[in-house]
């Protein structure tokens, strides 16, 4: 063998070993200090609480999202992408600028939803606890708890100097992620917009389990009743399942790419590409974003943006692009979801916002040209209760005459709503019928 083989092969090995014996040397030192609590310790615990201890700490030096779920809270995951949970049922973030723990949406009909609960609406105290420096792991474990058992919630609202107290009642929440613009008596969901020619309006809510399935019933009820043009609404949409976003893009694009996942360095992880099975197309898109709209959702409108399938209507999205990968460890221990890779645009772009960034950067999605349409704080509150009224006013009827300041028969009240449709009917052929597309 040459020497310079050789040479080479012996420095590998000596750093091979190097390596190892590091890593064995953290691994003695953790040991030893369980070991030394163990048996020393004026307050001792078990080895399952130190470890637990141990994992949240090292995810904690990570991102926001990377966190360490204990068996009750993994499986509590577990059940919230399969659209069934128990809680209050509210979607909350950390405020990237004040750190504080906001409100993304109530989930319609969950006990925040009828407590009044409102996007944007800040919990400063959770039973009396303050949220400042909680992680999103820490205040979702308090939010959950068994159906029937009370929590205390002390809300700041935008425009209200003085925080309030509310007592909310958890609850089995199961709700449908994908919904219409109202129900009818029987409480079904009506997708199409009362009042406009055959112009379909569907929400996404969170993409879990059912969303694609349901977004389909939904879309093939629409195109068997001669749909002209699709209002999607992603506004206030954290995210979710990335399988379930690629779906929704799949019904729309034949070809190309959807969205690819890259590692730390920029390199390609995956690419996720249309697989051409269906889809809907003959008709104008409209989209509907928000600065909470995050993750999956921005998936769906950088997919439809980019491949030109849909004009964005409203705000600059959150740019939450970010994928995490939950490793499960044994049964007593949980799980840990860790971020592994971000989003990437078909067009090549990355959807995550770092830290550093500014409104300059090329981060999240932003409206077309034209189509941007910034709401002030008032008006964004009084568009959720606007919102609330037109989706269940049997959950507002113990109220008071507020009501009377906007009528919730009046599409008009939804300014980013009505430029969406204005599109739609600026492009809408009436000799164009909607293909479906089949293999």
């Amino acid at each position: 063998m040459p020497r310079r083989n050789l040479t080479w092969i012996l420095a590998i090995g000596v750093l091979w070993l190097i390596n190892s014996l590091k890593t064995n040397r953290e691994a003695q030192v953790l040991s030893y200090v369980l070991e030394e609590i163990e048996h020393r310790a004026l307050e001792p615990a078990d080895r399952k609480t130190l470890l637990a201890g141990a994992l949240e700490g090292m995810m904690e030096k990570l991102d926001p999202y990377s966190v360490y779920l204990p068996p009750k809270e993994f499986q509590e995951f577990e059940e919230e992408l399969d659209q069934q949970f128990g809680g209050i049922g509210v979607h909350v973030l950390l405020d990237p600028k004040t750190q504080q723990l906001t409100v993304v949406t109530p989930l319609y009909g969950s006990p925040a939803y009828q407590a009044g609960i409102r996007a944007g609406d800040r919990i400063v105290r959770i039973d009396g606890q303050t949220t400042h420096g909680m992680s999103l792991q820490a205040a979702a474990q308090r939010l959950r708890g068994k159906p029937g058992q009370p929590v205390q919630l002390t809300i700041q609202r935008p425009g209200q100097p003085e925080p309030f107290d509310l007592t909310l009642v958890r609850a089995v929440i199961q709700v449908d992620s994908v919904l219409g613009d109202r129900r009818n008596a029987e409480g079904r969901w009506q997708f199409w917009l009362p009042g406009y020619d055959r112009i379909g309006y569907i929400r996404i809510e969170n993409f879990g389990q059912q969303t694609v399935q349901e977004f389909r019933r939904a879309m093939d009820g629409l195109v068997q009743g001669g749909l002209k043009g699709l209002v999607l609404d992603l506004r206030n949409n954290p995210g979710g399942l990335l399988s379930a976003a690629v779906g929704i893009c799949e019904m729309f694009l034949k070809e190309g790419t959807i969205v690819t996942t890259r590692d730390r360095s920029g390199q390609i992880k995956r690419e996720y590409t249309a697989s051409g099975l269906q889809v809907y197309r003959g008709f104008p898109i409209a989209v509907l974003v928000n600065g909470y709209s995050a993750s999956a959702s921005e998936i769906v409108a950088a997919c439809l943006q980019d491949h030109r399938l849909a004009v964005i209507v409203g705000e600059r999205t959150y740019g939450k692009g970010t994928v995490q990968e939950i490793i499960e460890l044994e049964r007593s221990v949980g799980a840990v979801k860790l971020t592994t890779a971000s989003y990437w645009r078909p067009s090549g772009q990355d959807i995550n916002r770092s830290k550093t960034a500014t409104e300059k950067d090329p981060w999240g999605v932003r409206p077309d040209p034209g189509y941007e349409v910034p709401l002030e704080e008032k008006e964004r509150l009084r568009l959720v209760r606007w919102r609330q009224r037109r989706d269940a006013l049997q959950v507002l009827q113990g109220e008071d005459k507020q009501s009377d300041e906007f009528d919730p028969n009046d599409l008009h009240v939804d300014r980013q709503l009505m430029r969406a449709v204005q599109y739609i009917q600026q492009h809408q052929s009436t000799n164009d019928a909607v293909n479906v597309s089949k293999p």
